[in-house]
């Protein structure tokens, strides 16, 4: 598929101004049929957001859904005792966030801040904290507990069998 794209006209005939309307109609459709083109070929259009260079380790699987944990089925993030007690720990690459907030009760949260979409990058003091703009969240319920984030973190089930983290979307 291929397109061309010639310079925007005006309704006079001549050529527009480089800052008129046309151009811009022009640049967008050809944005658009850019991003288009890469996601048809299978790639995938990155979003720049706040990060920060702690970082979780553990396997999962591909295809995240918004929140992190995978559509299809669990995500396997290693061994329950990586997370502590009255504590948590960030899967980065998963987008997860595991917490176990009284000896045996874990809980999951999209590690996803929903103020601006940074990723948390640690749990202290029993909250969950965003380094981008001082949000702060429950490590029992993901609710908010200070900062700008509007909303509770997404809760995923989590399941702890052989003495292994399993996360799934709710």
């Amino acid at each position: 598929m291929s397109e061309t794209v010639s310079a925007p006209v005006t309704e006079a005939g001549s050529p527009a101004a480089p800052d008129s309307p046309q151009t811009a109609v022009a640049s967008r459709r050809t944005l658009l049929c850019g991003a288009a083109a890469v996601l048809a070929a299978g790639g995938t259009v990155a979003v720049a957001g706040c990060s920060s260079s702690s970082s979780g380790s553990g396997t999962g699987s591909t295809g995240t859904a918004q929140g992190g944990a995978t559509a299809a089925g669990p995500v396997d993030l290693g061994a329950a005792a990586d997370v502590p007690v009255g504590g948590g720990k960030v899967y980065r690459d998963q987008k997860i966030v595991v917490t176990q907030p009284t000896a045996g009760q874990y809980k999951a949260f999209s590690a996803r801040c929903t103020h601006a979409g940074c990723i948390v990058d640690q749990v202290k003091d029993k909250q969950i904290d965003c380094p981008c703009h001082g949000s702060r969240f429950s490590i029992t319920d993901g609710a908010v507990e200070g900062g700008p984030a509007p909303t509770p973190l997404p809760e995923y089930k989590v399941v702890v069998a052989d003495g292994k983290v399993q996360v799934t979307p709710v």
